[in-house]
């Protein structure tokens, strides 16, 4: 094969014009998208621009803009709600204002984020990986803690989301539910009507329709003026429609609320299986989705596959041909659950790592799905009591975003597809041909399968292949008959072979459109980018450094001298394109044509995962930072840890964006800029390196942390404060302030076991969230043997049970990874000998855990499981009975709670919870000093308060993610972990498998005084150890800045 010197490229000799070697260009924030419930400001017709000059003739229009511009003549059967034409769809994709998207989304739950401040950086980091929008479930619990009370305020609020996301360019999709799953304490359903409302949750029972008014006319009236064109919420999620008697009812239901408010949006719904609910008939929506999990939720064995799913594009086919497929929810990891065994969210992160994002994200492009949102992209902190029982305080998620907000080799997976699909609007509409299996597409070898899919408007194909066994490991090579206007051919042709590495999937272009006209015959490398810079096409091609790879180009313009590449090989044909061979070992980036016109780059996977393409915000209309809607004009930038965005002042580049260590700054953007600052402050060019890498608009340069990195740091915990936070169990505690349990009837359809007839569930008296305390009184004639008490409180949780100041037991339910799962126990406590006092009160005192991640139940096979019955299902004693039950939960219950910005899911119903102690500014002077380390005192049973404070000194213009990690031991404790007022764990040390909190900036302060309460509850009456200690996640210099805490103090309004 002839080398890149010897190859005739036009006018190669030519001495190249004298140019400026200092460029830089736009910052990525990727995507937008509005989906079933997107919103955003009202929008007209947004005129494409470059560099925010609108480009009215149509020969200077992108690529993209042109096929957009034909795309409403060539197919104007378009489909709508007849509630707006802005948005449209056919049974390719959407279409938002005239324009074809491909929705390509990420999960994100706010309120698992619980600093609005943060919210920005989370979307920044979506948009950089070359998504274009959010889904974003909203939690009716939080918005409507009790009956007729409607809060969307701090990290509860919608506008600043839609506010943030508007900045950063990036569409809503918003589901409102009422009911969301979720891993949430009852799916999201507020615990009030678990327990207020007879009907069957999630029908068009009377009391239930009734339920959910206020909340979504709340949610209609923070929405409606930020829809795209004014709206649309997703209503329900999984959910069956012909199962429950109701069930269809109560979505057209949901559906008449919207259609008779503002919203105009469509409305959409995720199917839990292929079941084809909701398609048709009473309560169908206006696009249908799937959602899917091929993995399951067992990270155990995380090297352990199960296969692609193969018929998804039948399935679509025959479920809702005239509608685009959509995914409103894709598994992008997994749930982890209690135990000992559980294997712990980084297992979850191998289970649906970067190789798994590449085979099943682009077998559902294969499927011709043109919606997709991952669910999740960004998990959070199931912080307070938000989780159901089967899920512990980190809803980390094994996501590409982790809990702490660094970022994972899955983001970057995301990220390379996330810049094709920005960069291919020919992929936004594609019919589906046919498959290997068939005569429709050969393989050479048939180990590897192939998909595929054409553009019917311009000819561009996408072979998109994987293994046929999609689990393999192995080691596959081909070659692949191919469809092209040169016509049929068989690539690799100056290579051997395309090679699949084990669990692999390639998309192999043909007729591919890059920049303004320039074209790709085929590749067999992967696109990463595509696009206009200035005034020239650029392609940037990867691939695997261990693999060859193919290209055949049209080049066109004046060259420029480059250096030859050992690993490059040229092989030109007369007046058409030239045929590139990328051969193995390619490390770094490669310049493989630089011309007037073109530049063409190629890297191997890892380095194309360090590069960038910030989009350079217009400059007007509505939105200026939306890709396709406001701006065309992109960069590339290599190097940095994050490129949250890039905007051009004149002639200055301005790169903001995060650096965990120095490197190297590659930038490719607009020949005429002068200058390319980072953070602000200039970047000294590298001369040499600039000119290796183009002839016009590169540049290369060197960027450095600050020495100030090395001095951060955090200090000890010390100088525990210790009191007692169970005075309950002492015969002389007076509980006849405490609510009296004399109900004899529930809502919740599960009823005692055995007892007198009393309900003693928690949620019937506004106890649901956290720790609810029961306290039974009964005359004792000193004969009585024991106490029998059935009490349920979901996986894993426990309850101790004293009578008078004796310690009885524990009792503990259970789960072991999802297994051997025990919500409720019934046991006989005996009492001991001289426990009892004859013919006076006793009193039986039980602290039950609603929480240590229990909540309340998911909706599950029937919709009333989320009534949960919480609390004690059966009482009954040897000899007697009781006379009266007094219940103690969090202070105030869901009506009168005192902390409302925290809100109703913060606090439980322990003493000091119920005094303040856990709040920032309580005084602890008076207390005993005592180290955590030490447990109770006496080797007790019961449960104390520690409390400390520490300074942190973060400096501004850092991000630094801080941990509190407790001992890794096997002990029968539980502690809930308080940060300067917010629970932010829970740890159960006899079963786990959570010891590491992450606790964001903004719930800590990063510069001032945090305080860090330890409610332990010592299980048994044994010596329990437990430590903590602060650590540092990462450091990275950047950051979003302009962080402020909204921590309130203690105040004795409303408190014991």
């Amino acid at each position: 094969m002839p080398s890149s010197t010897e190859c005739a490229l036009p006018d190669c000799s030519r001495k190249a014009p004298t140019v400026k070697r200092t460029v830089h260009g736009a910052w990525l924030i990727v995507a937008c998208l509005l989906s079933a419930l997107a919103f955003f400001s009202p929008a007209s017709y947004i005129t494409p621009r470059r560099n925010g000059v609108p480009l009215t003739d149509s020969s200077e229009l992108t690529a993209r803009s042109v096929k957009e511009a034909a795309l409403v003549s060539q197919y104007p059967q378009l489909s709508n709600n007849g509630r707006t034409d802005v948005v449209q769809w056919d049974n390719y994709s959407l279409v938002l204002n005239g324009q074809r998207i491909f929705l390509y989304s990420g999960e994100f739950h706010t309120w698992r984020l619980p600093v609005p401040f943060l919210w920005p950086d989370i979307l920044q980091k979506i948009k950089a990986a070359g998504l274009n929008g959010i889904s974003v479930y909203t939690h009716w619990g939080l918005n409507n803690p009790s009956p007729g009370v409607i809060d969307f305020d701090d990290y509860r609020a919608l506008q600043p989301l839609f506010g943030a996301a508007k900045e950063a360019g990036i569409w809503i999709v918003l589901r409102p539910g009422p009911y969301i799953n979720a891993e949430t304490t009852a799916g999201g359903i507020a615990h009030w009507v678990t327990s207020q409302v007879a009907g069957m949750l999630r029908t068009n029972a009377s009391d239930y329709t009734a339920s959910w008014q206020d909340y979504i006319h709340g949610i209609i009236s923070e929405t409606t003026n930020y829809q795209v064109t004014e709206g649309g919420p997703v209503i329900d999620n999984e959910y069956t429609q012909y199962g429950v008697t109701g069930g269809a009812g109560y979505f057209a239901d949901l559906e008449a609320d919207y259609h008779n408010s503002s919203i105009v949006v469509p409305l959409t719904y995720n199917d839990p299986g292929e079941g084809k609910n909701f398609v048709n008939g009473t309560g169908a929506v206006d696009v249908y989705g799937l959602d899917s999990y091929p993995q399951r939720f067992d990270c155990s064995n995380p090297e352990v596959w199960n296969p692609v799913v193969t018929n998804w594009h039948d399935y679509h086919e025959n479920t809702n041909p005239s509608q685009p497929w959509y995914f409103p929810e894709f598994q992008a990891g997994a749930f982890d659950a209690w135990g000992p065994t559980a294997p712990g969210y980084e297992s979850c992160r191998v289970l649906t790592g970067a190789d798994f994002e590449n085979v099943f994200y682009h077998t559902l492009w294969a499927s011709n799905a043109k919606l997709l949102s991952f669910y999740m992209v960004y998990g959070g902190t199931s912080w307070g009591a938000l989780p159901f029982h089967g899920v512990y305080t980190s809803y980390d998620y094994g996501s590409a975003i982790a809990e702490n907000r660094t970022l994972t080799d899955k983001y970057t997976e995301l990220k390379r597809q996330g810049l094709f699909l920005r960069s291919s609007p020919e992929f936004y509409k594609t019919d589906w041909v046919g498959n290997s299996s068939t005569d429709a597409v050969t393989v050479s070898n048939p180990a590897a399968f192939a998909v595929y899919l054409v553009n019917p408007d311009t000819g561009a194909g996408f072979y998109i292949v994987r293994q046929e066994n999609s689990t393999s490991m192995a080691t596959t090579s081909f070659k692949l008959d191919i469809q092209t206007s040169a016509g049929s051919l068989t690539v690799p042709q100056t290579v051997p072979n395309i090679t699949l590495g084990g669990r692999q999937s390639k998309v192999i272009v043909t007729d591919y459109t890059f920049g303004s006209s320039s074209k790709v015959l085929y590749s067999t490398a992967f696109v990463l980018y595509a696009g206009v810079i200035g005034d020239r096409d650029v392609l940037f091609l990867y691939g695997d450094s261990n693999q060859e790879h193919e290209a055949a180009i049209t080049f066109t313009g004046t060259p420029f001298p480059k250096a030859s590449n050992s690993r490059v090989a040229l092989e030109c044909k007369s007046n058409q394109e030239t045929t590139i061979g990328f051969l193995a070992g390619i490390n770094g980036l490669v310049t493989v044509y630089d011309s007037t016109t073109q530049l063409i780059l190629f890297a191997d996977t890892v380095t194309a995962g360090t590069f960038w393409s910030p989009v350079i915000p217009g400059t007007s209309g509505d939105f200026p930072n939306y890709w396709q809607f406001g701006t065309n004009t992109s960069i590339l930038v290599g190097g940095p840890y994050l490129v949250r965005n890039a905007t051009i002042n004149g002639r200055t580049l301005a790169l903001r964006g995060d650096l965990e260590t120095g490197v190297r700054l590659t930038v490719i953007a607009h020949p005429d800029l002068d200058e390319i600052t980072w953070n602000d402050v200039p970047v000294s060019a590298d001369v040499q390196a600039t000119s290796d890498l183009s002839s016009v608009g590169g540049f290369v340069g060197q960027l450095e942390t600050k020495q100030v990195i090395a001095g951060i740091s955090v200090p000890p915990l010390t100088n525990w404060k210790y009191a007692d936070s169970l005075p309950e169990i002492q015969t002389s505690f007076l509980d006849a302030n405490w609510t009296l349990a004399n109900h004899t009837t529930t809502n919740i359809p599960f009823p005692p076991y055995y007892g007198d007839g009393r309900i003693l569930y928690g949620c019937d008296y506004e106890y649901c969230e956290n720790i609810v305390l029961w306290r039974g009184h009964f005359n004792a004639t000193g004969n009585e043997k024991w106490v029998n008490l059935s009490i349920n409180g979901g996986e894993a949780f426990a309850a101790s049970v004293w009578v008078n100041n004796h310690f009885l037991n524990t009792s503990y339910g259970n789960s072991t990874n999802d297994r051997n799962i025990l919500e409720e126990t019934d046991d006989k406590f005996y009492f001991p000998q001289g426990s009892l006092l004859p013919d006076q009160d006793n009193v039986i005192t039980i602290v039950q855990i609603l929480q240590d991640n229990m909540g309340l139940n998911e909706t599950g096979e029937t919709p009333d499981a989320s009534k949960s019955p919480r609390g004690v299902r059966g009482f009954q004693l040897d000899i007697g009975n009781f006379s009266e039950w007094r219940v103690q939960g969090k202070i105030g219950g869901y009506t009168n709670y005192p902390d409302r910005l925290r809100g109703v899911f913060n606090e439980g119903g322990l003493f000091g919870e119920r005094q303040g102690w856990h709040l920032p500014g309580y005084n602890t002077s008076s207390w005993a000093s005592r180290d955590l380390s030490q447990g109770l005192p006496n080797a007790m049973a019961g449960v104390g308060f520690f409390v400390t404070t520490f300074n942190l000194s973060i400096p501004s213009g850092y991000d630094v993610p801080i941990s509190f990690n407790f001992d890794n031991g096997i002990q029968p404790y539980r502690v809930y972990l308080y940060v300067n007022g917010w629970m932010m764990g829970k740890r159960v040390a006899n079963l786990g498998p959570q010891i590491k909190f992450p606790v964001q900036e903004g719930i800590l302060n990063y510069n001032g005084i945090n305080t860090a309460a330890v409610a332990l509850w010592a299980m048994e009456a044994t010596t329990v150890s437990p430590t903590l200690e602060l650590a540092i996640d990462g450091i990275y210099e950047g950051g979003i800045g302009g962080v402020v805490s909204n921590n309130p103090p203690y105040s004795s309004t409303g408190r014991l």
